[in-house]
């Protein structure tokens, strides 16, 4: 289908809207000021240009987008969302008639000098939680609150726009299967995790919002969007420097475990006191772990820590199992990013190797490459294979590594634990969770590892196991492996109560490359099955 180029000022639309200077330009469309010939009045016209050069299938979920925005923003009313007036369809596009704001958005005001303080940035936090209070209600989440999204009125509302990409409940999906779209600065570490996300969600997103409008700068951008994605999900916030008595609430949204994050009357109890002058009582909303049998779990350092687990024994189950896939997009979609999430099953063809281990041959094809690389339909990554260990649990590891035992501690290495996956299973660990755990094993370590230094350890959700946390740290060794290590260990606990620690560590030097690895490592690991 052939289309017209973008329209230019003095168009009439519908007989009725006549368009004047763009206001705002985004990945997907302009926005521009209008004014309506039949009512007399100045609005807001949203031009959705991205539908111009796209194949007619991309069109059209484009366009479905487009209506659900408008099908979202009108079922909130309150005076902190953008009113939709009217949709219509001109040049084969649909354009969505707003209210028109007079003023800048809060991304425009944030550049200004001397920024915004944290006063100013606490009502205006305290508008946009009322206005997603009521979209909540709608059963709408927005998905995509960021300073570009909130506008300022010169009567002194903020209100927030832009529903392109909001969750209707009750509504069938229009994106594609697991496609997640938002400005990735701003996208809760759930979602990033493709998992879907709740109102807890649009609260992280206003926590990053905050901090950007004090700081002058989000809290998790980085020099690429798979870094930014990394950093959202796995580092902690600098604490801001300009927020003063507004600090309390940012770092409280900004919690990584959706469920430790303020509720939204909590958050605005925090906002008022901040604006009035009061420090905000910190909210202890953090997650109650649930009750399990005491639990130590496996130590982390191959060879210099102590191993004080051991493995279950073993259970096996024929049975497949999906895998859950991440896929990270770097391709740019309305100014932010794509994640698409998808389920595939691994083959059940197996080999057994000579350490008792089974690989899984996943129906290797000619030339090496298994089914399940990308590209090929089944999840193995080309140069990796499965193995199902003897313990009952099965995990990825790179062609050429072998199983060893290092006490009581179950390795994969290729060089006799220079570089090496570690995997300790403890069925009725005796800490409260993995966080406490490490915390615990900490303690050792730094007294134990020559140079000793923390990279990152908190809570994390893995699997959709809230129970989980991120260990990463490094140290230089002295015996086995001499030089500058690093290492990283997630650890979490499953329904059953059983914790697991998946570790990897090799050469500082190697990190880039052991940092990939760990990630497709967990990306293929299976406990042992009940």
């Amino acid at each position: 289908m052939e289309h017209t180029h973008s329209a230019g000022a003095g168009l009439l639309l519908a007989g009725r809207y006549r368009l004047g200077e763009t206001i705002g330009r985004g990945g997907m469309g302009k926005v521009w000021r209008a004014h309506d010939e039949v009512l007399h009045r100045v609005v807001a016209v949203k031009e959705l240009t991205a539908g111009l050069y796209v194949s007619e299938a991309d069109r059209l979920v484009l366009h479905a987008r487009t209506q659900k925005e408008a099908r979202a923003a009108a079922r909130i009313s309150h005076p902190g969302v953008v009113t939709v007036h009217d949709v219509l369809e001109h040049d084969a596009r649909p354009w969505i008639v707003m209210q028109y704001v007079d003023g800048p958005s809060l991304a425009d005001a944030a550049k200004e000098p001397g920024r915004i303080d944290e006063t100013e940035a606490a009502r205006i936090g305290l508008h946009i939680l009322g206005a997603l209070s009521a979209a909540h209600a709608a059963g709408v989440l927005h998905r995509d609150i960021k300073p570009a999204n909130v506008l300022l009125g010169k009567d002194g509302r903020a209100l927030i726009t832009d529903f392109g990409i909001a969750a209707i409940e009750g509504d069938a999906t229009i994106t594609r299967t697991g496609e997640i779209v938002g400005s990735i600065d701003y996208l809760a570490p759930e979602r990033v995790r493709g998992h879907d996300p709740g109102p807890a969600s649009d609260l992280w997103s206003l926590g990053a919002t905050l901090y950007a409008a004090v700081e002058g700068e989000s809290p998790f951008r980085r020099s690429s969007p798979l870094s930014t994605m990394q950093a959202v999900v796995d580092e902690e916030p600098p604490a801001p420097k300009r927020a003063g008595r507004l600090g309390p609430v940012i770092m409280a949204l900004l919690r990584k475990d959706p469920t430790a994050r303020p509720t939204a009357a909590e958050a605005e109890r925090m906002l008022t006191d901040a604006m009035e002058g009061r420090a905000p009582a910190a909210t202890e909303r953090m997650r109650v772990p649930t009750q399990r049998t005491p639990r130590p779990a496996a130590g982390p350092e191959p060879g210099t820590a102590p191993a004080p687990a051991s493995p279950a024994a073993p259970r096996r189950s024929g049975r497949l199992r999906k895998t859950l896939v991440v896929v990270l997009l770097a391709a740019v979609v309305g100014g932010g990013a794509g994640l698409a999430t998808q389920y595939v099953n691994d083959g059940d063809g197996t080999q057994t190797d000579t350490d008792g281990t089974q690989t899984d041959t996943g129906g290797a094809q000619s030339g090496g490459t298994q089914a399940g690389e990308p590209g090929s339909g089944s999840g193995i990554p080309k140069g990796w294979k499965r193995v199902v260990d003897p313990e009952g649990f099965s995990l990825w590891v790179p062609q050429g590594w072998r199983r060893q035992m290092d006490g009581n501690q179950i390795d994969y290495t290729p060089d006799n634990g220079r570089h090496r996956i570690r995997i300790s299973i403890d069925p009725a660990p005796d800490h409260e969770n993995p966080y406490m755990h490490m915390l615990d094993m900490q303690k050792g370590l730094e007294k134990r590892l020559p140079e000793y230094r923390r990279v990152q350890l908190h809570p994390n959700t893995f699997r959709d196991q809230t129970n989980s946390a991120l260990w990463e740290f490094t140290w230089t060794e002295s015996k086995e492996h001499p030089g500058p290590r690093r290492a990283i260990d997630q650890m979490y606990y499953e329904d059953d109560g059983t914790e697991y620690a998946l570790y990897m560590s090799g050469p500082a030097g190697d990190w880039a490359k052991t940092r990939e690895q760990f990630d497709i490592m967990l990306r293929g690991w299976r406990p042992v099955q009940q």
